[in-house]
């Protein structure tokens, strides 16, 4: 077969001529227009969802809140501007064909040679006017927009073209540099180390705009713009954020009957947290609480460690109490604990929708309790002077993952006992051969949440937590059911034991809804369950179970109100000599952020 390549090969040079592609021109020269901008607009305000997943016990966990919908892309990034195409060269109708048999491709790091050979297949083994040459060109930066590279393109440098084989060049684009203004006290190198991570070379908007979607959920930031152009360089691009930062300041008041009636089932208490102490994103909490017979103080420093949200935190916390409870505080029993802990979580998955993060703490808890103002109460486990030390490490997982319909979290955590740091240590009772518990032991404790929308303002919530341990276990160790946050009908912590279960389902239905006040008034029936169970040669309480089925109501305002009362009905008889609101199965909690 005779081929001609003359008029392609000057076609190609005055191309060459008009549309100059030196290594100092700009890919945006070849591909782009100069004035090429993708703008990434001011995102919609938009509630955040709940930073705490499934907080350890003995905490009740707060449902993350499905209403609270992430922006959809379209709001966040803009369609970008049609990229305009290589000018094309007036010239006459050239009937000139060549056969390709092979493209050899340079400058490619995204995709394979074979991926590229894929889709400039078509154009191979067979007579090709330049027209058509020109489109195996396009279809290789097709390949590269239509999944995200958007600053990303191919050409077709000079060359002979006789010997069957054509050289398409590829400029993968990347970022010049991440301009980040920011009006505040965060330092602008948070902002831009989190998108560094997501705008290696080649650039990839779609990940991109993932990266600035974690960011607006970030409690830090209230809302951010961005726009990305042109660079200085050859293939290179200008990211260009402007971020408006949140308030760091929060405050809470609460009030609820959700502690042990024999310290007083009514707690009042107070936090503070500084979200952006140094302006690294590190953040300090306190938070008082206290009842008729008890007074804890709560502290926490946090601070990030890589780009990936990585944090370390360390907290404090320390609880004095007396038992006020009839017939009981005429033996005078006070009690002091406190813990320290020292935790490390990094996620390892983040996205808008998912986040799988694994974490370990190093864990401490004292506990001292005394009678008759300086005797030794004697607890299980306790030392004469009735004090309990538990040294322990903590590892722990956690997922999430939302969508506009549902949202399921995950949390699973293994507790390592040790004897170290003077912890807790006993030998077996010499005369009875009983198991004594103390710091050595293995624990798993895992808790879920499903939250599912049904409708309109209208949700089904339902919670499980599980705790198995390998031996008896000492008291600030055990799995306590029943009262707020468990199986609700029964007084706070009915059950101790070493391990157990519950379960609760719950729907939430809006009977009223105030727009004026952005107030919202839901039926939420329930049914909680549970059961618990002791090893070795200690006994299981009796019954070693509850169940209640029960009615509350649901008050919310915005964000900063939010108040809760619930009754439930035991559905299985223990003995009860209290006359707190819990005997009753009446539960209520008030939450005020100002």
């Amino acid at each position: 077969m005779q081929l001609r390549f003359s008029s392609i090969t000057a076609l190609l040079a005055i191309l060459w001529l008009i549309v100059p592609v030196k290594a100092e021109t700009p890919f945006s020269q070849v591909q782009l227009s100069n004035d090429l901008v993708i703008n990434l607009t001011h995102i919609p305000d938009s509630p955040r969802p709940d930073d705490s997943k499934i907080p350890p016990p003995p905490s009740s966990s707060p449902e993350p809140p499905v209403s609270q919908l992430l922006p959809p892309p379209e709001e966040l990034l803009e369609p970008p501007l049609e990229s305009p195409a290589t000018p094309e060269v007036p010239s006459p109708i050239i009937q000139d064909t060549i056969t390709v048999e092979s493209f050899e491709f340079t400058g490619n790091t995204a995709f394979s040679d074979q991926q590229l050979a894929v889709v400039t297949k078509s154009f191979t083994s067979r007579p090709i006017t330049f027209a058509e040459l020109l489109s195996a060109r396009t279809a290789v930066t097709k390949l590269y927009t239509d999944n995200g590279y958007l600053t990303s393109g191919a050409f077709i440098p000079p060359q002979s073209l006789d010997r069957g084989s054509v050289t398409i060049a590829i400029v993968e684009g990347g970022l010049d540099e991440i301009e980040v203004s920011s009006k505040g006290r965060l330092n602008p190198g948070y902002v831009r180390s989190r998108l560094e991570i997501a705008t290696g070379k080649p650039l990839n908007v779609q990940r991109l705009l993932d990266a600035l979607r974690l960011l607006q959920l970030d409690p830090l930031i209230e809302n951010l713009s961005a726009e990305l152009s042109t660079g200085s360089g050859p293939g290179t691009s200008l990211l260009s954020v402007t971020v408006t930062e949140a308030n760091s300041w929060r405050y809470q008041i609460i009030a609820n009957n959700g502690r042990s009636p024999s310290v007083g089932s009514f707690r009042r208490g107070v936090s503070l947290t500084q979200a952006n102490l140094l302006g690294l994103g590190d953040g300090i909490s306190v938070s008082y609480t206290n009842t008729d017979g008890s007074d804890g103080i709560d502290l926490s420093y946090s601070l990030p460690l890589n780009p990936r949200n990585g944090k370390v935190t360390l907290s404090y916390g320390d609880t004095s109490s007396e038992v006020i409870e009839d017939p009981f505080n005429n033996l005078d029993i006070e009690s002091d604990s406190r813990y320290f802990d020292l935790t490390i979580r990094q996620p390892l998955l983040q996205t808008p929708t998912e986040e799988f993060a694994l974490g370990l703490t190093a864990s401490r808890r004292e506990s001292e309790t005394v009678f008759l103002e300086d005797l030794g109460f004697p607890s299980s486990g306790a030392d004469e002077d009735g004090r309990t030390r538990v040294s322990a490490l903590r590892f722990f997982q956690e997922w999430t993952k939302r969508n506009a319909q549902e949202v399921v979290a995950l949390r699973s955590q293994f507790s390592l006992g040790l004897d170290v740091f003077d912890a807790t240590v006993n030998d077996d009772n010499p005369q009875t051969g009983e198991d004594v518990p103390d710091s050595r032991f293995f624990a798993w404790r895992g808790q879920a949440q499903w939250v599912r929308l049904l409708a309109t303002d209208s949700l089904l919530l339902i919670r499980g937590d599980i705790q198995l341990a390998d031996q008896v276990m000492l008291p600030i160790e055990q799995f306590a059911l029943g009262g707020l946050g468990s199986v609700r009908g029964y007084r706070q912590d009915q059950l101790l034991t070493d391990n157990g279960a519950f379960a609760s389902a719950e729907v939430r239905l809006p009977i009223l809804r105030v727009s004026k006040w952005d107030a919202l008034l839901q039926l939420t029936p329930f049914v909680d369950l549970g059961t618990t169970w002791n090893n070795g040669d200690r006994e299981d309480p009796d019954p070693n179970s509850l169940a209640s089925v029960g009615v509350g109501l649901l008050w919310q305002q915005g964000e900063r109100f939010r108040a809760r009362l619930d009754w439930g009905i035991p559905l299985i008889s223990v003995d009860s000599t209290g006359d707190s609101l819990q005997e009753d199965g009446v539960y209520f909690s008030i939450e005020f952020n100002p």
